[in-house]
C-alpha cells in the first residue's frame, strides 16, 4: 500500500541558538506519528586521512566542513521508504567514528544544523523551513559550557575558536540563511507560542500532504 511522502522539516540557526530545543519540542508533539531527527553535525567530514594535528585546524563552522552529498543521499533514501546507517562523529579525535546509528523511515524527518539552509539541494526537500535567531552573548555562552562538558574542550580554546572562526563563519554564512526561512522563531524553546503555531502547521501539512 502506497504512503504519504514523509514531511521534511529544516531547522537552522546558529551555534548553540536553542536548535535542539525547537526539535524536541516538535519530536515530542509528533512522535506518534513516527519522527526521526538527522543532525547536520553528524555529518562531518570524515577526516580520518589527516593527522590529528591536521584535524585540529578544521573550520567546523564553514559549509566545506560538512559532507552534504550523503546528507543529501540519506534524505533522499528515507523519503523512498528505505533505513540508511547514520554517520558519528567524534569530537575528541575529530573525525569520524567507526560506528554508525541505524536509521529507519519515519512520516517526519526533521534535519537540524548550523547550516542546513545553505545548501539550495537541501532546502528543496523541505516543506517547512525554520531559523532560530538568539542573541549572540547567549549563544557563546552555551558554547563554552557544550564544548567543555560535552566535548572535552578548554575554556580558552572554545573562546579562540569563537572568535576567529564561529563568529565570523556565523556572519558569513549562517546569518544570511535566515532569508530562505518561511518562520523565523527568536529565543528557540523558549518561544512557545512560535512552537504551538508551528505544531498547527504541521499537523495540517501531515492531514492533507497527498500519498505517493
Amino acid at each position: 500500500m502506497s504512503k504519504k511522502r514523509p514531511l521534511v522539516i529544516g531547522i537552522a540557526g546558529g551555534s548553540c541558538s536553542g536548535k535542539t530545543s525547537v526539535t524536541h519540542a516538535i519530536y515530542d508533539v509528533f512522535r506518534e506519528h513516527s519522527v526521526v531527527v538527522i543532525e547536520q553535525d553528524y555529518y562531518y567530514k570524515n577526516q580520518s586521512h589527516l593527522t590529528f594535528e591536521e584535524r585540529l585546524k578544521t573550520n567546523y563552522d564553514h559549509p566545506l566542513a560538512f559532507d552534504n552529498d550523503l546528507l543529501l543521499e540519506h534524505i533522499n533514501t528515507l523519503l523512498q521508504r528505505q533505513a540508511i546507517d547514520k554517520p558519528v562523529y567524534d569530537y575528541v579525535n575529530h573525525t569520524r567514528a567507526d560506528e554508525v546509528i541505524h536509521v529507519d523511515p519515519k512520516d517526519v524527518i526533521i534535519l537540524e544544523g548550523i547550516l542546513v539552509l545553505e545548501d539550495k539541494r537541501l532546502r528543496d526537500l523541505m516543506d517547512i523551513k525554520l531559523f532560530v535567531d538568539t542573541d549572540s552573548d547567549l549563544r557563546i555562552i552555551r558554547r563554552i559550557e557544550r564544548d567543555i562538558k560535552e566535548r572535552g574542550r578548554t575554556i580558552d580554546s572554545v573562546i579562540e575558536q569563537y572568535l576567529t572562526a564561529v563568529r565570523p563563519m556565523h556572519n558569513l554564512f549562517i546569518e544570511p540563511t535566515k532569508r530562505y526561512a518561511d518562520v523565523i522563531i527568536p529565543e528557540g524553546g523558549e518561544n512557545e507560542v512560535a512552537i504551538d503555531l508551528m505544531v498547527t502547521k504541521i499537523k495540517t501539512i501531515l492531514e492533507t500532504t497527498t500519498i505517493v
